[in-house]
């Protein structure tokens, strides 16, 4: 480094998320199913072997941390990209890097960050250097790699799938940023709900925890030499709590939206539902899950649960938010009490998975169209009895190989 970036070094203003970053897996809060003393993981590390991995979990859970571990452990090159800034030439760069120190017997690790939002082209372009041990490959991702990352990657990696850093370990993070902050400057005098404020503020995110700890910290007046941090200041701050909704969790919540009214528990269901709209849900897509529900799970047991939820929907179209949680909450409490019947639902889904299986016949002669010239000749239409006028006579409507199928039950 020159003269001017050790001055732009020393001159950053370095986050308290950052200073507190653990540099060992006994610092590294969490994660235990992971990071635990008999898990998988570390006792590859024990093995000083490496492997490529995508690590999958909602910010702040502690993706890159574990990544830089990994690599201090190892004693290998740590190499940092973002997916949103880098491209195929920095993957070519990174390459050559890990080429120059296989050479003194160092190993590379290659860690992209949101790795999702690399193109097929992008992530192709890693494939082979995975295979011929180039590189080592730890890419991050908020988003389910199933369906974000390539197969052809996925098949290379291990995916580890992180969750929120639980309660009792995020606690111990807020705080070791009070301790720290309370060491290096002035003393810090903390309200008694504080730490339980940042806790449903964070909700796992040990980032956004510490962001507002150091935030709070200077905020609050400095009278003695020390700092009195209250909720009143953490509220002004905050404002609202810090709502995390990534893509996977949009199907999460909806699935369990639907599944909650159709177990005929509403309270269940009008929680998922407040979740969406706090987290900024469309009501319209909120709106057309009803309406699946009140047709697939409710069905003729209460068909008026139909009209119920396209109503809602309408609604939710020509209100908006915030008024369109009125309809929303009022029908979510309606398809959850009705009875339910999902015959209507099975019966399709059977039929058509007949026809998918092969069982794709011709209607018979009296059942098809007659309403040409010459379509006697060919005897269509011949025996059919008009059933309004005979509603006393049986015939046969279902195919002859399937005359006796029956798919409501």
């Amino acid at each position: 480094m020159d003269l001017f970036d050790n001055l732009k070094e020393n001159n950053k203003q370095i986050p308290l998320a950052e200073m507190l970053r653990p540099k060992t897996i006994e610092e590294y809060l969490g994660q235990n199913n992971i990071t635990g003393n008999k898990s998988p993981l570390i006792n590859l590390l024990k093995t000083n072997r490496l492997f490529s991995l995508i690590l999958w979990g909602p910010p702040g859970c502690g993706k890159t941390t574990l990544a830089r571990i990994i690599a201090n452990h190892t004693q290998s090159q740590f190499i940092e990209l973002s997916a949103v800034t880098s491209g195929v030439k920095d993957i070519k760069d990174a390459i050559d890097k890990a080429k120059e120190k296989l050479v003194y017997g160092q190993k590379t690790i290659l860690f992209i960050d949101e790795i999702h939002r690399y193109n097929k082209t992008q992530q192709d372009a890693l494939l082979p250097h995975l295979e011929n041990g180039t590189v080592f490959l730890i890419g991050s991702t908020t988003e389910n790699p199933s369906f974000q990352v390539n197969a052809a990657l996925i098949s290379r990696t291990q995916v580890l799938r992180l969750t929120p850093i639980d309660d009792e370990a995020m606690r111990k993070i807020i705080s070791k940023g009070f301790e720290y902050l309370s060491s290096h400057y002035a003393e810090t005098i903390i309200d008694k709900n504080v730490q339980e404020y940042i806790l449903n503020y964070a909700r796992g995110d040990a980032r956004s925890a510490l962001n507002l700890i150091e935030n709070t910290y200077f905020s609050a007046p400095l009278e003695n030499n020390s700092r009195h941090v209250t909720v009143e200041i953490l509220e002004k701050l905050a404002q609202t709590s810090s709502i995390k909704y990534s893509r996977q969790e949009h199907y999460d919540m909806a699935s369990a939206f639907q599944k909650s009214m159709r177990g005929s528990d509403p309270d269940a269901a009008i929680y998922w539902l407040a979740k969406m709209l706090t987290a900024g849900e469309d009501p319209r897509f909120i709106a057309r899950r009803m309406i699946v529900c009140a047709s697939e799970d409710v069905g003729n047991a209460a068909p008026h649960a139909l009209t119920i939820a396209i109503n809602a929907f309408r609604a939710s179209e020509i209100l908006g938010m915030p008024e369109a949680r009125i309809p929303l909450a009022q029908a979510v409490e309606y398809i959850a009490r009705c009875p339910k019947s999902n015959r209507a639902c099975v019966a399709i889904d059977s039929a058509m998975q007949d026809i998918y299986n092969g069982l794709n016949y011709q209607p018979p002669m009296h059942l098809r169209d007659a309403h040409y010239k010459d379509a006697s000749k060919y005897g269509f239409g011949v025996g059919y009895v008009y059933s309004h006028d005979h509603p006393e006579y049986k015939q046969q409507f279902m195919p002859d190989e399937l005359k006796d199928r029956k798919y409501f039950k």
